[in-house]
């Protein structure tokens, strides 16, 4: 088997882009459909879908809206010795309140094996945990000590992937962002 060989450099970027999640959607595990698939090594640009199917009957998608410090990082593992490389993914993020509701969700989410799109402050969207769902690795429920302390969740998922999380287009022309879910047949979550 060949290996796969770069096609494109890189030009150093201005100075416009902004750290930090702005939102996740969530899908319980096995809520996707069968992907479209990127053409990966095949001379492309970008390893992006453009379009997301959604199980019709089970097609819910959950949002959560952050602020603060949040991050999503990803590291590739390569191995010469084993012939290996894979993507470790980690989500950490922080939902304010604790109430018994978010706390029942807490559980589900740390029982489940949920696919997340993550929502940057740049507008740009990626799904982690794709094929192999993300796993929660820790959470920590806080009710502070002074007055001004954080009460709520800071929460730390894993997952690994053959490769890096996908970027999905959901940008307009215009620069608007809307994610609709569809329902019915032929479910899917596209641009407004």
């Amino acid at each position: 088997m060949a290996c796969e060989l770069i096609t494109h450099g890189y030009a150093d970027d201005c100075q416009s882009n902004v750290g930090g999640i702005k939102a996740l959607y969530i899908f319980n595990y096995g809520v996707l459909g069968t992907q479209p698939t990127a053409n990966y090594g095949s001379g492309d640009t970008i390893d992006q879908l453009n379009l997301v199917t959604l199980n019709p009957q089970t097609s819910i998608i959950y949002k959560y809206e952050l602020k603060g410090a949040n991050s999503f990082e990803q590291t590739i593992t390569s191995s010469r010795e084993n012939g290996t490389t894979f993507v470790d993914q980690t989500l950490t993020f922080t939902t304010k309140g604790l109430t018994a509701t978010q706390t029942k969700q807490m559980k589900l989410l740390a029982w489940g094996r949920p696919t997340i799109m993550i929502q940057t402050f740049s507008n740009k969207f990626l799904i982690a945990g794709l094929e192999n769902g993300m796993d929660v690795e820790t959470t920590l429920i806080t009710n502070g000590t002074a007055m001004g302390d954080l009460v709520g969740f800071t929460i730390t998922m894993k997952g690994q992937e053959i490769i890096p999380a996908n970027f999905v287009d959901i940008a307009s022309p215009y620069g608007h962002t809307q994610i609709l879910a569809k329902v019915g047949v032929g479910a899917s979550i596209t641009t407004s």
